[in-house]
Protein backbone atom coordinates (compact mmCIF):
# COMPACT_ATOMS: atom_id res chain seq x y z
CA UNK A 1 0.00 0.00 0.00
CA UNK A 2 1.01 3.46 -0.86
CA UNK A 3 0.21 7.28 -0.66
CA UNK A 4 -0.02 9.19 -3.66
CA UNK A 5 1.04 12.96 -3.15
CA UNK A 6 -2.21 13.98 -4.24
CA UNK A 7 -3.28 12.06 -0.63
CA UNK A 8 -0.45 13.54 1.32
CA UNK A 9 -1.52 17.27 0.20
CA UNK A 10 -5.19 16.53 1.22
CA UNK A 11 -3.70 15.17 4.50
CA UNK A 12 -1.68 18.35 5.59
CA UNK A 13 -4.13 20.83 4.30
CA UNK A 14 -6.83 19.16 6.75
CA UNK A 15 -3.80 19.41 9.49
CA UNK A 16 -3.43 22.97 9.07
CA UNK A 17 -7.14 23.60 9.32
CA UNK A 18 -7.68 21.57 12.68
CA UNK A 19 -4.52 23.54 14.20
CA UNK A 20 -6.13 26.90 13.58
CA UNK A 21 -3.01 27.85 10.83
CA UNK A 22 -6.12 29.04 8.65
CA UNK A 23 -3.65 31.43 6.55
CA UNK A 24 -1.16 29.14 6.42
CA UNK A 25 -3.50 26.38 4.79
CA UNK A 26 -4.96 28.67 2.41
CA UNK A 27 -1.56 29.27 0.98
CA UNK A 28 -0.59 25.42 1.08
CA UNK A 29 -4.05 24.52 -0.50
CA UNK A 30 -3.20 27.06 -3.29
CA UNK A 31 -0.13 26.67 -4.37
CA UNK A 32 -0.63 22.63 -3.90
CA UNK A 33 -3.74 22.86 -5.33
CA UNK A 34 -5.28 20.17 -3.72
CA UNK A 35 -8.59 21.82 -3.57
CA UNK A 36 -8.71 20.57 -6.95
CA UNK A 37 -8.48 17.13 -6.24
CA UNK A 38 -10.94 14.16 -7.78
CA UNK A 39 -10.88 12.33 -3.75
CA UNK A 40 -13.69 12.06 -1.81
CA UNK A 41 -12.51 13.56 1.20
CA UNK A 42 -16.22 13.07 3.10
CA UNK A 43 -14.59 10.34 5.27
CA UNK A 44 -11.54 11.83 6.25
CA UNK A 45 -11.37 11.42 9.90
CA UNK A 46 -9.90 13.97 12.00
CA UNK A 47 -6.12 14.48 12.75
CA UNK A 48 -5.79 11.88 10.02
CA UNK A 49 -2.35 12.85 9.32
CA UNK A 50 -1.33 12.76 13.27
CA UNK A 51 -2.72 9.21 13.43
CA UNK A 52 -0.79 8.07 9.77
CA UNK A 53 2.14 9.47 11.59
CA UNK A 54 1.94 7.60 15.29
CA UNK A 55 1.19 4.34 13.07
CA UNK A 56 4.48 4.61 10.90
CA UNK A 57 6.57 5.11 13.94
CA UNK A 58 5.23 2.07 15.83
CA UNK A 59 5.30 -0.09 12.80
CA UNK A 60 9.26 0.63 12.92
CA UNK A 61 9.23 0.22 16.55
CA UNK A 62 8.11 -3.47 15.69
CA UNK A 63 10.29 -3.54 12.99
CA UNK A 64 12.64 -2.82 15.35
CA UNK A 65 11.84 -5.20 18.27
CA UNK A 66 11.46 -8.01 16.01
CA UNK A 67 14.89 -7.70 14.15
CA UNK A 68 16.62 -7.22 17.64
CA UNK A 69 14.59 -10.16 19.55
CA UNK A 70 14.48 -13.06 17.42
CA UNK A 71 17.22 -14.93 19.03
CA UNK A 72 16.34 -13.36 22.61
CA UNK A 73 13.27 -13.71 25.36
CA UNK A 74 14.48 -10.78 27.08
CA UNK A 75 11.96 -7.60 25.39
CA UNK A 76 10.17 -5.06 26.88
CA UNK A 77 6.13 -4.86 27.74
CA UNK A 78 6.10 -1.80 25.65
CA UNK A 79 7.85 -3.31 22.57
CA UNK A 80 5.46 -6.99 23.11
CA UNK A 81 2.22 -4.21 23.27
CA UNK A 82 3.20 -2.46 19.68
CA UNK A 83 3.69 -6.18 18.01
CA UNK A 84 0.61 -6.99 19.58
CA UNK A 85 -1.08 -4.35 17.91
CA UNK A 86 0.33 -5.30 14.23
CA UNK A 87 0.32 -9.12 13.98
CA UNK A 88 -1.09 -11.32 16.62
CA UNK A 89 1.14 -14.38 14.69
CA UNK A 90 4.41 -12.43 15.78
CA UNK A 91 3.22 -12.40 19.45
CA UNK A 92 2.72 -16.49 19.67
CA UNK A 93 5.96 -17.17 18.01
CA UNK A 94 8.24 -14.76 20.43
CA UNK A 95 6.00 -16.21 22.91
CA UNK A 96 7.38 -19.84 22.49
CA UNK A 97 11.19 -18.74 22.03
CA UNK A 98 10.34 -17.15 25.30
CA UNK A 99 9.23 -20.40 27.12
CA UNK A 100 11.53 -22.33 25.07
CA UNK A 101 14.37 -19.97 26.51
CA UNK A 102 13.40 -19.42 30.03
CA UNK A 103 15.13 -22.75 31.52
CA UNK A 104 18.59 -21.95 29.85
CA UNK A 105 18.09 -18.19 31.68
CA UNK A 106 17.10 -19.07 34.90
CA UNK A 107 20.04 -21.53 35.02
CA UNK A 108 22.23 -19.20 33.59
CA UNK A 109 21.59 -16.55 36.21
CA UNK A 110 21.36 -18.77 39.39
CA UNK A 111 18.12 -17.26 40.77
CA UNK A 112 14.22 -16.65 40.15
CA UNK A 113 14.79 -13.16 41.03
CA UNK A 114 16.48 -12.57 37.36
CA UNK A 115 13.87 -14.35 35.70
CA UNK A 116 12.52 -12.09 32.59
CA UNK A 117 9.17 -12.29 34.18
CA UNK A 118 10.68 -9.88 36.99
CA UNK A 119 11.58 -7.34 33.97
CA UNK A 120 7.59 -7.68 32.75
CA UNK A 121 6.54 -5.11 35.81
CA UNK A 122 6.32 -1.41 34.43
CA UNK A 123 9.06 0.69 36.17
CA UNK A 124 8.24 4.69 36.80
CA UNK A 125 12.63 4.85 35.40
CA UNK A 126 11.67 2.58 32.64
CA UNK A 127 11.96 2.85 28.93
CA UNK A 128 8.36 3.62 27.85
CA UNK A 129 8.45 3.71 23.97
CA UNK A 130 4.84 5.64 24.43
CA UNK A 131 6.24 8.84 25.51
CA UNK A 132 6.02 10.59 29.25
CA UNK A 133 1.96 9.79 29.47
CA UNK A 134 2.96 7.17 29.89
CA UNK A 135 5.99 7.30 32.53
CA UNK A 136 3.63 9.61 34.50
CA UNK A 137 0.92 7.11 34.44
CA UNK A 138 3.25 4.37 35.70
CA UNK A 139 5.02 6.72 37.73
CA UNK A 140 1.61 7.62 39.73
CA UNK A 141 0.65 3.77 39.72
CA UNK A 142 3.91 3.10 41.47
CA UNK A 143 3.54 5.84 44.27
CA UNK A 144 0.12 4.67 44.63
CA UNK A 145 1.11 1.31 45.65
CA UNK A 146 4.50 2.37 47.70
CA UNK A 147 2.23 4.57 49.45
CA UNK A 148 -0.02 3.13 50.72
CA UNK A 149 -3.20 4.37 52.59
CA UNK A 150 -2.48 7.91 52.39
CA UNK A 151 -2.07 7.54 48.02
CA UNK A 152 -5.25 6.33 48.56
CA UNK A 153 -7.36 8.96 50.03
CA UNK A 154 -5.34 11.42 47.44
CA UNK A 155 -7.02 9.26 44.63
CA UNK A 156 -10.44 9.52 46.58
CA UNK A 157 -10.24 13.43 46.88
CA UNK A 158 -9.54 13.39 43.05
CA UNK A 159 -12.51 11.39 41.85
CA UNK A 160 -14.38 13.89 44.63
CA UNK A 161 -13.48 17.29 42.92
CA UNK A 162 -14.11 15.57 39.43
CA UNK A 163 -17.72 15.05 40.92
CA UNK A 164 -18.77 18.08 42.31
CA UNK A 165 -17.23 20.14 39.26
CA UNK A 166 -18.00 17.61 36.32
CA UNK A 167 -21.54 18.73 34.37
CA UNK A 168 -23.87 15.99 33.90
CA UNK A 169 -24.45 14.58 30.78
CA UNK A 170 -28.45 15.47 31.35
CA UNK A 171 -27.37 19.24 31.25
CA UNK A 172 -25.87 18.99 27.64
CA UNK A 173 -27.86 19.09 24.28
CA UNK A 174 -25.39 17.71 21.22
CA UNK A 175 -26.96 19.81 18.18
CA UNK A 176 -26.11 17.71 14.87
CA UNK A 177 -25.99 18.10 11.50
CA UNK A 178 -22.53 19.54 10.33
CA UNK A 179 -20.22 17.16 8.65
CA UNK A 180 -17.12 18.54 9.34
CA UNK A 181 -15.20 20.61 11.79
CA UNK A 182 -16.99 23.78 13.45
CA UNK A 183 -14.84 26.44 13.23
CA UNK A 184 -16.74 28.88 15.17
CA UNK A 185 -20.28 29.49 16.92
CA UNK A 186 -22.14 32.60 18.49
CA UNK A 187 -25.07 33.67 20.74
CA UNK A 188 -28.12 36.23 19.17
CA UNK A 189 -27.79 38.83 21.58
CA UNK A 190 -31.56 39.35 21.81
CA UNK A 191 -32.65 35.71 21.66
CA UNK A 192 -31.30 31.70 21.96
CA UNK A 193 -30.45 31.13 18.69
CA UNK A 194 -26.92 30.05 18.33
CA UNK A 195 -24.83 30.70 14.67
CA UNK A 196 -22.32 27.98 13.92
CA UNK A 197 -19.77 27.90 10.93
CA UNK A 198 -18.21 25.11 9.55
CA UNK A 199 -15.93 23.55 7.32
CA UNK A 200 -18.55 21.86 5.17
CA UNK A 201 -19.65 25.04 3.13
CA UNK A 202 -22.31 25.48 5.74
CA UNK A 203 -23.53 27.84 8.74
CA UNK A 204 -26.41 26.99 10.40
CA UNK A 205 -28.63 28.86 12.71
CA UNK A 206 -29.86 26.39 15.93
CA UNK A 207 -33.26 27.07 17.62
CA UNK A 208 -32.86 26.79 21.10
CA UNK A 209 -35.85 29.23 22.52
CA UNK A 210 -37.95 25.31 22.97
CA UNK A 211 -36.47 22.24 24.64
CA UNK A 212 -37.84 20.22 21.71
CA UNK A 213 -35.40 17.46 20.47
CA UNK A 214 -33.78 17.40 17.77
CA UNK A 215 -33.26 21.16 17.96
CA UNK A 216 -34.38 22.90 14.80
CA UNK A 217 -32.13 24.16 12.65
CA UNK A 218 -31.67 26.39 8.89
CA UNK A 219 -29.46 25.72 7.07
CA UNK A 220 -26.63 28.94 5.01
CA UNK A 221 -25.32 27.36 2.06
CA UNK A 222 -22.22 29.28 0.99
CA UNK A 223 -21.28 26.67 -2.15
CA UNK A 224 -23.10 26.06 -5.46
CA UNK A 225 -25.93 23.64 -3.36
CA UNK A 226 -29.12 23.78 -2.32
CA UNK A 227 -30.83 21.82 0.62
CA UNK A 228 -33.02 20.34 -2.13
CA UNK A 229 -30.99 19.21 -4.34
CA UNK A 230 -28.90 15.93 -5.05
CA UNK A 231 -26.17 15.54 -2.48
CA UNK A 232 -22.74 16.39 -4.81
CA UNK A 233 -19.19 16.65 -3.67
CA UNK A 234 -18.04 20.18 -2.27
CA UNK A 235 -14.56 20.72 -2.64
CA UNK A 236 -12.89 20.76 1.09
CA UNK A 237 -11.74 23.98 2.03
CA UNK A 238 -12.69 26.89 -0.40
CA UNK A 239 -16.46 27.39 1.43
CA UNK A 240 -15.24 27.21 4.79
CA UNK A 241 -17.19 29.25 7.29
CA UNK A 242 -14.34 30.53 9.65
CA UNK A 243 -15.97 33.53 10.61
CA UNK A 244 -19.25 35.18 11.65
CA UNK A 245 -21.32 37.75 13.91
CA UNK A 246 -24.64 39.48 14.99
CA UNK A 247 -25.58 42.69 14.79
CA UNK A 248 -26.41 44.44 17.65
CA UNK A 249 -30.30 43.92 17.52
CA UNK A 250 -29.94 40.40 16.55
CA UNK A 251 -31.94 40.39 13.33
CA UNK A 252 -28.87 40.07 10.99
CA UNK A 253 -26.21 37.34 10.83
CA UNK A 254 -23.03 38.29 8.98
CA UNK A 255 -20.86 35.25 7.27
CA UNK A 256 -17.44 35.23 6.04
CA UNK A 257 -15.87 32.18 3.42
CA UNK A 258 -12.86 31.41 2.56
CA UNK A 259 -14.32 31.91 -0.97
CA UNK A 260 -13.69 35.62 -0.20
CA UNK A 261 -17.80 36.70 0.06
CA UNK A 262 -19.03 37.90 3.18
CA UNK A 263 -23.10 37.48 3.10
CA UNK A 264 -25.89 39.08 5.39
CA UNK A 265 -28.56 36.85 6.64
CA UNK A 266 -32.26 37.08 8.43
CA UNK A 267 -32.34 35.48 11.96
CA UNK A 268 -34.30 33.15 9.92
CA UNK A 269 -31.47 31.75 7.53
CA UNK A 270 -32.82 33.94 4.06
CA UNK A 271 -29.76 35.69 2.30
CA UNK A 272 -30.18 39.18 1.89
CA UNK A 273 -26.92 40.54 0.51
CA UNK A 274 -23.33 39.18 -0.63
CA UNK A 275 -20.52 41.13 -0.12
CA UNK A 276 -17.96 40.20 -2.81
CA UNK A 277 -14.44 42.46 -3.26
CA UNK A 278 -12.06 40.45 -1.22
CA UNK A 279 -9.79 38.21 -3.26
CA UNK A 280 -9.05 35.30 -1.55
CA UNK A 281 -10.66 33.95 2.51
CA UNK A 282 -11.95 36.23 4.79
CA UNK A 283 -10.60 35.79 7.97
CA UNK A 284 -12.15 38.19 10.32
CA UNK A 285 -15.36 40.51 10.06
CA UNK A 286 -17.60 42.70 12.96
CA UNK A 287 -20.75 44.78 12.49
CA UNK A 288 -20.38 48.30 14.56
CA UNK A 289 -22.30 49.16 17.14
CA UNK A 290 -25.50 50.57 15.41
CA UNK A 291 -25.46 47.60 12.46
CA UNK A 292 -24.76 50.44 9.73
CA UNK A 293 -21.79 49.30 8.88
CA UNK A 294 -19.26 45.43 8.72
CA UNK A 295 -15.85 45.18 8.93
CA UNK A 296 -13.75 42.26 7.27
CA UNK A 297 -10.23 41.03 6.91
CA UNK A 298 -8.69 38.92 4.25
CA UNK A 299 -6.12 37.03 3.35
CA UNK A 300 -5.93 39.66 0.30
CA UNK A 301 -4.25 42.47 2.86
CA UNK A 302 -6.64 44.17 3.00
CA UNK A 303 -9.92 45.09 5.59
CA UNK A 304 -13.11 46.31 3.98
CA UNK A 305 -16.11 48.44 5.33
CA UNK A 306 -19.21 47.85 4.28
CA UNK A 307 -22.77 49.66 3.77
CA UNK A 308 -25.43 47.01 5.87
CA UNK A 309 -28.10 48.46 4.15
CA UNK A 310 -27.03 48.54 0.55
CA UNK A 311 -24.51 45.53 0.86
CA UNK A 312 -22.07 47.23 -1.02
CA UNK A 313 -18.34 48.54 0.17
CA UNK A 314 -17.78 51.64 1.32
CA UNK A 315 -14.40 52.13 1.74
CA UNK A 316 -11.14 49.74 0.74
CA UNK A 317 -7.93 50.42 3.18
CA UNK A 318 -4.25 48.81 2.15
CA UNK A 319 -2.04 49.27 4.16
CA UNK A 320 -0.78 46.34 5.31
CA UNK A 321 1.77 44.41 3.85
CA UNK A 322 0.78 40.68 4.81
CA UNK A 323 -2.73 38.87 5.21
CA UNK A 324 -5.02 41.28 7.84
CA UNK A 325 -6.22 38.30 10.20
CA UNK A 326 -8.18 40.69 12.80
CA UNK A 327 -10.58 43.58 12.93
CA UNK A 328 -12.15 45.25 15.72
CA UNK A 329 -14.10 48.68 15.90
CA UNK A 330 -13.64 51.22 18.84
CA UNK A 331 -16.66 53.47 17.66
CA UNK A 332 -19.09 53.39 14.90
CA UNK A 333 -16.36 54.62 12.40
CA UNK A 334 -12.99 54.08 13.74
CA UNK A 335 -11.62 50.67 13.88
CA UNK A 336 -8.11 48.27 14.48
CA UNK A 337 -6.72 45.76 12.40
CA UNK A 338 -3.74 43.24 12.79
CA UNK A 339 -1.93 41.65 10.68
CA UNK A 340 1.16 38.67 9.75
CA UNK A 341 3.33 41.79 8.75
CA UNK A 342 3.23 42.27 12.58
CA UNK A 343 1.08 45.62 12.48
CA UNK A 344 -1.44 47.43 13.89
CA UNK A 345 -3.45 49.96 11.93
CA UNK A 346 -5.94 52.52 13.77
CA UNK A 347 -7.98 53.79 10.93
CA UNK A 348 -11.20 55.39 10.42
CA UNK A 349 -13.90 55.73 7.55
CA UNK A 350 -13.41 58.26 5.07
CA UNK A 351 -9.69 59.13 5.98
CA UNK A 352 -7.40 58.21 3.68
CA UNK A 353 -4.21 57.27 6.48
CA UNK A 354 -3.94 55.37 9.50
CA UNK A 355 -5.07 57.48 12.48
CA UNK A 356 -2.25 55.69 14.20
CA UNK A 357 0.16 52.89 13.80
CA UNK A 358 1.06 50.31 16.67
CA UNK A 359 4.75 48.38 16.14
CA UNK A 360 6.25 46.03 18.90
CA UNK A 361 5.57 42.69 18.23
CA UNK A 362 7.97 40.97 16.00
CA UNK A 363 5.94 37.87 15.37
CA UNK A 364 2.55 38.03 13.45
CA UNK A 365 -0.75 39.31 15.55
CA UNK A 366 -3.70 36.78 16.03
CA UNK A 367 -5.80 39.19 17.78
CA UNK A 368 -7.25 42.73 18.94
CA UNK A 369 -9.56 43.78 21.24
CA UNK A 370 -10.52 46.72 22.23
CA UNK A 371 -11.78 46.72 25.98
CA UNK A 372 -15.92 47.88 26.44
CA UNK A 373 -14.67 51.64 26.80
CA UNK A 374 -13.05 52.03 23.40
CA UNK A 375 -10.00 53.40 25.75
CA UNK A 376 -6.99 50.60 25.41
CA UNK A 377 -6.30 47.99 22.79
CA UNK A 378 -5.37 45.01 23.76
CA UNK A 379 -3.31 42.98 21.52
CA UNK A 380 -1.59 38.77 21.18
CA UNK A 381 0.58 37.44 18.88
CA UNK A 382 2.85 34.27 18.07
CA UNK A 383 5.61 35.81 19.54
CA UNK A 384 4.43 35.03 22.83
CA UNK A 385 3.46 38.44 24.02
CA UNK A 386 0.14 40.00 24.68
CA UNK A 387 0.13 44.09 24.40
CA UNK A 388 -1.57 47.12 25.45
CA UNK A 389 -1.78 50.26 23.63
CA UNK A 390 -3.43 53.57 23.99
CA UNK A 391 -4.32 56.75 21.38
CA UNK A 392 -2.12 59.31 23.57
CA UNK A 393 0.86 56.95 23.15
CA UNK A 394 3.08 55.43 20.36
CA UNK A 395 4.60 52.69 22.49
CA UNK A 396 2.42 49.88 24.06
CA UNK A 397 1.87 51.28 27.84
CA UNK A 398 1.88 47.33 29.09
CA UNK A 399 4.11 44.91 27.44
CA UNK A 400 2.66 41.72 29.08
CA UNK A 401 5.50 38.65 28.94
CA UNK A 402 4.24 36.01 30.98
CA UNK A 403 3.46 32.98 28.34
CA UNK A 404 5.88 30.11 27.49
CA UNK A 405 4.08 29.48 23.93
CA UNK A 406 1.84 31.68 20.78
CA UNK A 407 -0.78 33.45 22.38
CA UNK A 408 -3.86 32.53 20.35
CA UNK A 409 -7.07 34.67 21.53
CA UNK A 410 -7.74 37.19 23.97
CA UNK A 411 -11.20 38.50 25.51
CA UNK A 412 -12.19 41.22 27.62
CA UNK A 413 -14.68 40.89 30.54
CA UNK A 414 -18.01 43.07 30.23
CA UNK A 415 -17.39 44.91 32.90
CA UNK A 416 -16.12 48.86 34.01
CA UNK A 417 -17.78 52.16 33.81
CA UNK A 418 -20.41 52.67 31.12
CA UNK A 419 -21.59 48.90 31.14
CA UNK A 420 -24.23 46.45 32.60
CA UNK A 421 -21.16 45.26 35.28
CA UNK A 422 -20.30 49.46 36.24
CA UNK A 423 -18.66 47.69 39.76
CA UNK A 424 -16.78 45.28 38.14
CA UNK A 425 -13.32 45.56 37.25
CA UNK A 426 -12.28 44.95 33.83
CA UNK A 427 -10.05 42.21 33.42
CA UNK A 428 -8.58 40.67 30.38
CA UNK A 429 -8.53 36.67 29.42
CA UNK A 430 -5.62 36.03 27.02
CA UNK A 431 -5.40 31.65 25.48
CA UNK A 432 -2.56 30.34 24.97
CA UNK A 433 -1.19 27.34 23.11
CA UNK A 434 1.06 26.81 26.30
CA UNK A 435 -2.21 25.21 27.33
CA UNK A 436 -2.83 28.06 30.12
CA UNK A 437 -5.11 31.04 30.46
CA UNK A 438 -4.28 33.94 31.91
CA UNK A 439 -6.64 36.43 33.56
CA UNK A 440 -5.04 40.40 33.83
CA UNK A 441 -5.43 43.08 35.98
CA UNK A 442 -4.70 45.87 33.17
CA UNK A 443 -4.31 49.03 35.14
CA UNK A 444 -1.26 47.73 36.42
CA UNK A 445 -0.10 45.45 33.89
CA UNK A 446 -0.18 41.69 36.09
CA UNK A 447 -1.58 38.82 35.68
CA UNK A 448 -3.89 37.55 38.81
CA UNK A 449 -4.94 34.56 38.03
CA UNK A 450 -2.91 31.24 35.83
CA UNK A 451 -5.61 28.60 34.71
CA UNK A 452 -3.57 25.66 33.76
CA UNK A 453 -5.92 22.27 33.94
CA UNK A 454 -5.99 21.67 29.76
CA UNK A 455 -3.14 19.67 28.22
CA UNK A 456 -3.69 21.02 24.69
CA UNK A 457 -3.47 24.43 23.10
CA UNK A 458 -6.24 26.72 24.25
CA UNK A 459 -8.10 28.01 21.33
CA UNK A 460 -11.41 29.91 22.74
CA UNK A 461 -12.03 31.80 26.05
CA UNK A 462 -15.73 33.57 26.99
CA UNK A 463 -16.36 35.60 29.99
CA UNK A 464 -20.05 35.42 31.56
CA UNK A 465 -22.23 38.19 30.98
CA UNK A 466 -21.74 39.72 34.33
CA UNK A 467 -18.26 38.89 34.41
CA UNK A 468 -17.86 36.44 37.48
CA UNK A 469 -17.14 32.91 35.27
CA UNK A 470 -14.90 32.67 32.03
CA UNK A 471 -15.41 29.77 30.01
CA UNK A 472 -12.37 27.91 28.34
CA UNK A 473 -11.96 25.13 25.60
CA UNK A 474 -8.80 23.35 24.15
CA UNK A 475 -8.51 20.45 21.48
CA UNK A 476 -8.00 18.66 24.61
CA UNK A 477 -12.22 18.12 24.56
CA UNK A 478 -12.57 19.87 27.77
CA UNK A 479 -14.72 22.45 28.68
CA UNK A 480 -13.41 24.12 31.74
CA UNK A 481 -15.40 27.23 33.70
CA UNK A 482 -13.60 29.45 36.15
CA UNK A 483 -14.53 31.69 38.62
CA UNK A 484 -12.79 34.95 37.47
CA UNK A 485 -12.21 36.31 41.42
CA UNK A 486 -10.65 33.61 42.65
CA UNK A 487 -9.26 31.19 39.73
CA UNK A 488 -10.43 27.94 41.14
CA UNK A 489 -12.08 25.85 38.71
CA UNK A 490 -15.91 25.26 39.36
CA UNK A 491 -17.66 23.70 36.13
CA UNK A 492 -16.30 21.02 33.45
CA UNK A 493 -17.46 18.97 31.14
CA UNK A 494 -15.47 16.70 28.12
CA UNK A 495 -17.22 16.47 24.97
CA UNK A 496 -16.57 14.64 21.90
CA UNK A 497 -14.25 16.58 19.80
CA UNK A 498 -11.33 19.06 20.44
CA UNK A 499 -12.90 22.71 20.98
CA UNK A 500 -12.78 25.48 18.47
CA UNK A 501 -15.19 28.01 20.50
CA UNK A 502 -16.92 28.36 23.63
CA UNK A 503 -19.37 31.59 24.22
CA UNK A 504 -22.36 31.93 26.75
CA UNK A 505 -26.03 33.21 25.24
CA UNK A 506 -27.37 36.86 26.30
CA UNK A 507 -28.45 35.82 30.42
CA UNK A 508 -25.31 33.29 31.19
CA UNK A 509 -27.36 30.33 31.70
CA UNK A 510 -26.59 28.40 28.41
CA UNK A 511 -22.84 27.83 27.27
CA UNK A 512 -22.12 26.73 23.64
CA UNK A 513 -19.03 25.04 22.37
CA UNK A 514 -18.41 23.33 18.70
CA UNK A 515 -16.05 21.33 17.75
CA UNK A 516 -13.40 19.34 15.92
CA UNK A 517 -15.70 16.70 15.14
CA UNK A 518 -18.65 18.45 13.48
CA UNK A 519 -20.56 18.70 16.98
CA UNK A 520 -21.91 21.44 18.74
CA UNK A 521 -22.69 20.68 22.45
CA UNK A 522 -24.70 23.42 24.60
CA UNK A 523 -24.49 22.85 28.33
CA UNK A 524 -27.29 24.13 30.58
CA UNK A 525 -25.76 26.66 33.60
CA UNK A 526 -28.50 26.97 35.51
CA UNK A 527 -28.60 26.29 38.89
CA UNK A 528 -24.88 25.56 38.56
CA UNK A 529 -23.61 29.25 38.75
Amino acid sequence: MSMTSEEVNLLIYQYLIESGFNHTAFNFVNESRASQTSINTQYMSPGALIKIIQKGIQFVECEIAVATNTNSAQFEEDQLSLIEAVSPVLVTNRQKRLQEAQPRMVQSHGGAGDRPEGRRSPSPQGGNRDGNRRGVAMGDDASVRAGGDQAGQTSQEKTKEELETTIAASKARFLRGHESEVFICAWNPKMDLLASGSGDSTARIWDLTTTVDPVKSCTLWHADRKPTAQPVEIQKGVHDVTSLDWNKEGQCLCTGSYDGFARIWSNNGELRSTLGAHKGPIFALKWNKSGSHILSAGVDKTTIIWNAAEGKKEQQFAFHNAPALDVDWKDDRTFASCSTDQCIYVCRLGADKPLKTFRGHVNEVNAIKWDPQGRLLASCSDDQTLKLWSMDSVTAIHDLQAHKKEIYTIKWSPSGPGTDNPNCNVMLASASFDTTIRIWDVEQGICIHTLSKHSDPVYSVAFSPDSRLLASGSFDKHIYVWSTQTGALVHQYTSTGGIFEVCWNHRGDKLAASGSDGSVVVLDMRKLT
